[in-house]
């Protein structure tokens, strides 16, 4: 019975050292884990941080350049309604036109064609610096306020 109780004794005293063997290495193990655990979560909230930050500045961007994109879009129907500097060149020609029609001939049709081709020139002219540069600058006064002088003289004589 004594071999037996020793036999039991060591195998008591094994099974405690492997048992706390066993526990010191789970111990271990968790505490890893734990350590892992905590790791991984700091790496994630820094980058849920991260992330954060750069779509906010990402939503600002996104509402800086809708903003932008309107006021773009209300400029562009503003200036398309402006005339541009062809047009008003247009306008120029046929006033100059016109004025010329109605003091030089009675007919339409050709004296039209005429004074438009004339008024085309001359316009012309203003770019190309034949005539002076102030005339782009100062108003040009057209043929149609010598009209009345006319009609008075005529109606002198």
């Amino acid at each position: 019975m004594q071999n037996f109780l020793i036999g039991l004794g060591i195998g008591v005293v094994l099974a405690i050292v492997l048992v706390v063997t066993m526990s010191v290495k789970r111990h271990k193990e968790i505490l890893v884990a734990t350590k892992e655990n905590e790791r991984l979560k700091r790496m994630i909230t820094d980058r849920m941080d991260l992330e954060g930050d750069g779509i906010a500045k990402l939503k600002d961007l996104t509402e800086e350049l809708k903003k932008q994109n309107e006021n773009l879009r209300i400029s562009l129907n503003t200036y398309s309604q402006k005339p541009g500097r062809k047009e008003v060149a247009r306008l120029h020609v046929y006033q100059l036109a016109v004025d010329r029609l109605t003091i030089n001939s009675p007919g339409f049709g050709a004296a039209w064609q005429a004074a438009l081709k004339e008024s085309e020139d001359e316009f012309q002219k203003t770019y190309i610096g034949v005539q002076p540069f102030i005339k782009r600058l100062i108003p040009i006064r057209t043929d149609a306020s010598v009209f009345p002088n006319m009609l008075d003289t005529d109606d002198k004589n």
